[in-house]
């Protein structure tokens, strides 16, 4: 998938509710739920209860995190 796309994706989606599962090491799992929060060139963050959280593009290229909208 192309970065490009990812981002334009994501902008679309800016201020929705998300749930973002991350595939940790190990096979361990992380959840956040919250929403995309702000954009930048090469990463983005999401506001969750317990705080901001921050991703790569190119975690949600290489299928290191999952995005759910709702």
């Amino acid at each position: 998938m192309n970065l490009n796309v990812i981002k334009d994706e994501l902008e679309k989606k800016l201020n929705k509710n998300v749930i973002i599962t991350e595939k940790g090491m190990r096979n361990r799992k992380s959840i956040f739920e919250g929403y995309i929060y702000k954009l930048y060139p090469n990463i983005f963050s999401i506001m969750t209860k317990s705080g901001e959280k921050t991703f790569a593009y190119s975690d949600i290229a290489t299928k290191t995190i999952i995005i759910k909208y709702q």
